[in-house]
């Protein structure tokens, strides 16, 4: 096994080789320990792999840090997540620009029910940390976990809130696991680690610097069931992350400010622009997400109903998962999402599921 993990962690080295570039690899060889073994003439034959790829490949030797890299997760008690595996979450697995390989610390699952992530400015008002603080609280009834970036204003108040509020709570780092940045917030870290942890794709060594935290904002919109921006700048990495929640057809949601104060500008403009729902409190988030502060009931009479194999399939996988997630349920079923949305129909004829916002399906 760890042999197969230092082939996963060069793999991500090797200059020029993003993950969709790393995926195409990987199924064309067969595996990833295949693609360094690969000949220069078989990788030739994978469509758009280009001749900088190859010599990139075939030239890599530096498979010492590859091992420093494993030691120091071992040493660290990490968690590295290879998309292919069963544990790696399943949110962030179907966007083809999720990471091949992340690395976890902490002590909660990836693939909670729910998931919130909750973001802003880093230079809030004292409204702002009220609302984010209130938010929080209003949110313990529906336990979701709350994801953020661990930078200084919103991010930080969140996870703060989220730790007051015994919800976990997950940092997505734009740096390795090797250090935590900015380092004022060292002590929130390591709480994190006891009630949620902390995740990145970067390997250590990797400095926080400005382009990697694009990077981190786009897993933390995959990783959400929606993204709640409390305050903003007309410009800034809030509005990156709730574009790419927009591309991965995620909720978003903003608090409105008033049109005076700068760090409401990104906020309504999202409003405005119907790029975001407007937030009051924690049942608007509720409400559009289908949301109950009860467990769902599971409609047992309702299943005694003769099923097709496929049918009961689905009401089986339903009853195991956390969270009807449609997209989980593709992946449980190894079928098209045409296939299984046929089912899906089927199943809300006979009144045996019923779907809900986002993008939720609930036996009845």
């Amino acid at each position: 096994m760890s042999e197969e993990i230092l082939f996963q962690i060069a793999l991500t080295q090797i200059s020029g080789i993003g993950p969709r570039t790393a995926k195409k690899l990987i199924s064309y060889c067969g595996g990833v320990e295949a693609v360094f073994k690969a000949s220069a003439k078989s990788l030739d034959s994978i469509p758009s792999i280009g001749p900088q790829v190859i010599e990139a490949i075939q030239s890599f030797k530096d498979f010492d840090r590859a091992k420093r890299e494993l030691e120091f997760i071992k040493k660290q008690h990490i968690q590295p997540l290879f998309y292919l595996d069963s544990n790696y979450p399943i949110r962030l697995k179907q966007y083809e620009d999720a990471p091949i390989l992340l690395y976890f610390k902490g002590n909660t699952s990836l693939n909670a029910k729910r998931t919130l992530g909750i973001i802003g400015t880093r230079q809030p008002s004292p409204y702002g940390l009220t609302k984010c603080a209130e938010l929080v609280a209003e949110l313990v009834p529906y336990q979701p976990h709350i994801i953020s970036g661990l930078a200084y204003g919103i991010d930080i108040q969140a996870h703060r809130a989220a730790l007051r509020e015994n919800l976990p709570t997950i940092g997505v780092l734009g740096h390795g696991l090797d250090r935590v940045y900015p380092m004022k917030h060292r002590q929130v870290a390591s709480d994190m680690l006891q009630q949620g942890g902390l995740l990145t794709e970067f390997p250590t060594e990797t400095r926080p610097d400005r382009e990697n935290f694009p990077m981190r904002n786009r897993i933390v919109a995959a990783l959400c069931d929606a993204i709640i921006v409390i305050e903003s700048a007309e410009k800034g990495g809030s509005l990156i992350t709730a574009d790419f929640a927009n591309q991965y057809h995620k909720d978003v949601f903003a608090l409105p400010g008033r049109t005076s104060d700068p760090q409401s500008t990104g906020c309504n403009f999202l409003i405005k622009t119907h790029q975001a729902a407007l937030l009051e409190n924690a049942a608007d988030i509720a409400y559009i997400l289908g949301w109950s502060k009860e467990q769902e009931g599971a409609g047992q009479g309702k299943l005694f109903q003769e099923l097709e194999l496929e049918e009961q399939r689905v009401v089986d996988n339903l009853r195991e998962m956390e969270d009807g997630n449609f997209d989980e349920l593709v992946y449980r079923m190894n079928l098209t999402a045409g296939q299984v949305s046929t089912i899906v129909l089927q199943l809300e004829f006979k009144g045996i599921v019923k779907s809900a916002p986002g993008n939720q399906l609930l036996l009845v």
